[in-house]
């Protein structure tokens, strides 16, 4: 299931579960895949991490979006097969179409579903089950976390992976006429999140133990990364900042939202795009469970 990075999804951003239509499903695809090419570097670390007894046969990643982590995976285990899951046909689309261009189609095999059904399709017994910035949209977790629990092979293992919260783009003192604009669409969308997506930015050892797991690791990453390093933090900063207007604007004042709409004004001389002080900067925090 999607959700909407909303990644989520989940740069980086979190990913909504409702599914998407249009031009803001493909800007949500668009976000995603910026994700997946900015923070690379950082999922293969956390795939490289995990506290695995034997490199997994199968694979289940919840919550795919466009195959951020089920790429990831693949590179990491060359010899495994991926079960792909989410709400979105669209997104599910361009993760086949992605795998065909990389020569692992055969390894991919995509469910489309909605995890907060009360049935779940058949995902067989993997031996690893990804969750990169989904299970916190998930209107009842802890039956989520059963039923992967149950769906687990004995001894497999469960990786939850979430972000603190939307990355952060801009200097503090940014921009010059209005600093500290970020800050504020970031408080705007917490106090919305704060009541539609309850479980961002929950600790999930305990949910996880109360399901039966045994939290054999809990790992923090700090994301700092440059914007001379990657020309899509540009892009990914551009198209972060849209989704979040969306949220925040009834919260912002007059100066705040046309300072804002400068920065998302491609043509503006004060467009994101021109600003050479770029960075993203979030945190990640994995959850590595196992059903004993």
């Amino acid at each position: 299931m999607t959700q909407a990075h909303q990644h989520t999804t989940h740069p980086g951003l979190q990913h909504d579960h409702h599914q998407e239509h249009g031009a803001d499903a493909e800007g949500q695809a668009e976000i995603l895949d910026l994700d997946a090419e900015v923070l690379a570097e950082h999922t293969a670390s956390i795939t490289a991490w995990l506290p695995l007894k034997s490199d997994p046969r199968r694979i289940v990643d919840l919550g795919c979006g466009t195959g951020a982590g089920t790429f990831a995976l693949l590179d990491r285990f060359p010899e495994a097969h991926i079960t792909a899951v989410d709400t979105s046909a669209g997104h599910l689309q361009r993760l086949r179409d992605k795998a065909v261009a990389r020569g692992v189609r055969e390894r991919v095999l995509t469910v489309q579903a909605d995890l907060d059904d009360a049935g779940w399709p058949d995902l067989s017994s993997p031996d690893l089950v990804w969750a990169s910035a989904s299970m916190h949209h998930m209107a009842h977790p802890a039956h989520a976390l059963r039923n992967v629990h149950d769906m687990l092979a004995p001894g497999g293992l469960f990786a939850v992976v979430e972000l603190a919260g939307f990355p952060r783009f801009l200097p503090e003192d940014a921009p010059e006429d209005r600093p500290g604009l970020e800050e504020r669409c970031h408080a705007a969308t917490d106090r919305f999140h704060a009541e539609h997506v309850p479980h961002r930015g929950a600790d999930w050892g305990p949910m996880l133990t109360a399901a039966g797991f045994t939290v054999e690791g809990e790992r923090t990453i700090a994301v700092n990364i440059e914007g001379s390093r990657s020309e899509a933090v540009g892009r990914y900063a551009l198209g972060s900042l849209r989704r979040i207007r969306g949220t925040a604007a009834q919260a912002l004042s007059t100066e705040d939202l046309a300072a804002l709409d400068q920065l998302l004004d491609t043509g503006s001389p004060h467009s994101i795009l021109r600003r050479d002080d770029l960075a993203v900067r979030t945190e990640r925090t994995v959850w590595a469970a196992r059903r004993t």
